[in-house]
């Protein structure tokens, strides 16, 4: 796994020169942000889960056994968010200034949209991603007796699509 330096502002990956994570023999470090100063930054990731109709009416009307799943999955992003860096490595721990999490159902699935804003030094595109995949997985937690098939499988059910929609500093 690569990562680029967060002055690469073309889009492009750069070189090896431009590789923040290693160091010049190619081990693994933290990078250094301590110089860089603090700024406003707000990443909003997104993703969703594929379920059968019948267990998105289930959500709806609030008639899911485990209880109510868009709460609990609220629940489980926000916190994925807060916990980003002891999962993450080499993930900086941020002060969260902002957790927004907003879910669309549709038909067939459910997006969740998940907007971290914080004062810093780095970055908090890693915490809005963590947020989706967490509260997604605690979707399909909270379902999983109504989605599994008589063999025990989930063939309808999947979390696709997850992504950062978008990434702003210095936001004023």
């Amino acid at each position: 796994m690569t990562a680029m330096s967060e002055d690469a502002s073309d889009g492009s990956a750069g070189d090896a020169d431009d590789l923040t994570h290693t160091t010049e023999d190619g081990d693994v470090q933290m990078v250094d942000v301590g110089d860089k100063p603090d700024s406003e930054r707000r990443a909003v990731a997104a993703g969703e889960i594929r379920l059968q109709s019948s267990t998105i009416e289930a959500i709806r009307a609030d008639e899911v056994g485990k209880g109510d799943v868009l709460a609990t999955a609220r629940i489980g992003a926000i916190q994925a968010v807060k916990h980003t860096w002891e999962t993450i490595p080499m993930c900086h721990q941020i002060p969260i200034t902002n957790v927004d999490t907003e879910f669309a159902l549709d038909e067939d699935r459910i997006e969740l949209r998940v907007t971290v804003e914080t004062t810093g030094k780095t970055g908090c595109e890693m915490e809005a991603l963590e947020g989706v995949t967490t509260g997604l997985n605690v979707v399909w937690d909270m379902v999983k007796a109504v989605e599994k098939n008589d063999a025990g499988q989930y063939p309808e059910t999947g979390i696709e699509n997850v992504r950062v929609v978008s990434k702003e500093k210095d936001r004023i």
